[in-house]
């Protein structure tokens, strides 16, 4: 499930909602959000409605569209009180006309606002679904909130009815795609480059059997993956290479899995980001899970080793370590770094990435002694985790399921002390979040189960004007 899909809550983020009967008959005063972006009112009768398009404080009227026994979903029709928070959308495609874009959820609320929302859904998360209270909320990360997706699957279609070819993500709760133009929150080169990239598609002998393209910008190289039903034919690979002759770019051909991607042509520059806080640079396949803003992470990362903290007499474990994206700058300032991630083929590269960058390192800075294994990650045992060794620290950065398997492993370990060996739990614990109800989840074993204090969280807005909520948190030993 992407950040463009999130599942719409029944249940609202503020717990304080009333009706005003003061209001005329059909006009209702909206008084939060949920996490789908949609206003939450209460009818008279206390009925909950959801309402798309409308914001906190707003007193609009609605066309109901599904009626539950509980509550309602529907359409701002007419708002009779704007908020001052609502401001004009930057992109064209964005709204609640026929045909609108689904990509972004809130670009008619104030970036400020927006964080705000986001930082009330993951302390609400903590507290409803967790029992946690953090003692101290983090200020949230943020960023440019235009032209920050390096990132991202568009869907491809030639229309045969219109003779033309469509490029881009869903029309708002549909399956067709959006008749984009441009898109304010991808890099302005690639937006540019929509309407060119429609053209040659549509020249394409192979055009009806093309339904996805993919976006991976580095600091350097735009690369291009193309997902092809059939065998490309000698004279569209020429216009391939004619495109990425005028546009800069790099085509990357996927005729099945994610493991068959390949060069159009090998050579060229190497797709890679850089952080260069740390003095790292990680070279990265277009199919690989890198972090959609660029922006953000190196911020995320400066962050999340500074509330770390490792020093150089200490043992961290990363769990969950990708390519190394916290790895390697761990390395730069612990004693000794175990990277542990599910997938071998992922540990290969991230050993290839660390060796690469020991050698560019400069003399007296050598990157500390680091191991990377494979290990399943949602199936860890207590036993497991004495395997691995203590470690004074740990950095987790799970995807969207969480890392249910690893908290109840230590929570045990910390039930059943004659399970340990010897093994010892980490003082600190640094938990980075894609998904703020799995983090409520794994908080509450860490803090009720496991010995935890929660220390800090706060949200990052790697996603803006959507309603992806990003965060991080921080658990010490109590």
């Amino acid at each position: 499930m992407s950040e463009h899909d999130l599942p719409l809550s029944p249940s609202p983020l503020a717990t304080e909602n009333h009706c005003s009967p003061d209001l005329p008959e059909g006009w209702l005063r909206v008084n939060s959000l949920d996490m789908d972006a949609q206003g939450i009112a209460r009818r008279p009768d206390g009925k909950v409605v959801f309402i798309e398009g409308a914001l906190p404080f707003e007193v609009v009227s609605v066309q109901v569209g599904r009626k539950k026994s509980s509550f309602e979903h529907g359409i701002v029709t007419e708002i009779h009180h704007e908020s001052s928070q609502r401001v004009r959308p930057g992109c064209p495609h964005f709204g609640l006309h026929t045909g609108s874009c689904g990509g972004c959820k809130m670009q008619h609320l104030e970036v400020s606002a927006q964080v705000a929302i986001k930082q009330r859904v993951l302390e609400d998360n903590l507290w409803h679904l967790g029992k946690v209270k953090a003692e101290t909320m983090l200020r949230p990360i943020e960023g440019p909130t235009w032209g920050y997706r390096y990132r991202a699957r568009l869907s491809v279609r030639y229309v045969i009815k219109k003779g033309e070819v469509l490029i881009g993500f869903h029309e708002r709760k549909s399956r067709y795609i959006a008749d984009m133009k441009v898109c304010p929150v991808l890099p302005p080169h690639v937006s540019r480059m929509l309407l060119p990239l429609r053209a040659l598609i549509s020249q394409m002998e192979a055009r009806e059997t093309l339904p996805q393209l993919e976006l991976a910008c580095g600091d350097e190289v735009t690369a291009l993956v193309l997902r092809h039903l059939e065998p490309l034919s000698e004279g569209d690979k020429t216009l391939l290479r004619a495109f990425a002759a005028e546009q800069n770019v790099q085509w990357w051909l996927q005729p099945k899995g994610p493991d068959t991607v390949q060069l159009l042509d090998e050579g060229g520059p190497q797709l890679s980001y850089g952080l260069p806080d740390f003095g790292i640079t990680m070279p990265f396949r277009p199919t690989d899970f890198t972090q959609v803003n660029p922006f953000i992470n190196r911020v995320l990362v400066s962050r999340a080793l500074r509330l770390l903290n490792a020093q150089k007499h200490e043992r961290v474990i990363d769990w969950f370590c990708g390519l190394g994206n916290f790895t390697l700058p761990i390395a730069t300032q612990a004693g000794e770094v175990l990277g542990i991630e599910g997938a071998e083929t992922l540990v290969a590269r991230s050993r290839d990435n660390h060796a690469r960058n020991q050698v560019s390192r400069p003399q007296g800075q050598a990157l500390a002694p680091t191991q990377f294994v494979a290990r399943n990650l949602f199936d860890m045992t207590p036993e497991m985790l004495v395997a691995d060794g203590t470690a004074d620290k740990w950095l987790v950065d799970p995807p969207r399921e969480g890392a249910f398997a690893l908290s109840k492993a230590l929570a045990e370990l910390n039930e059943n002390r004659d399970l340990r060996q010897g093994w010892t739990p980490p003082q600190r614990i640094v938990y980075v979040s894609c998904n703020p109800a799995t983090l409520a989840r794994d908080a509450d074993i860490l803090v009720h189960r496991a010995g935890y204090r929660c220390v800090n969280a706060g949200v990052i807005n790697m996603f803006a004007h959507t309603a992806h909520v990003e965060s991080m948190a921080v658990f010490e030993l109590a």
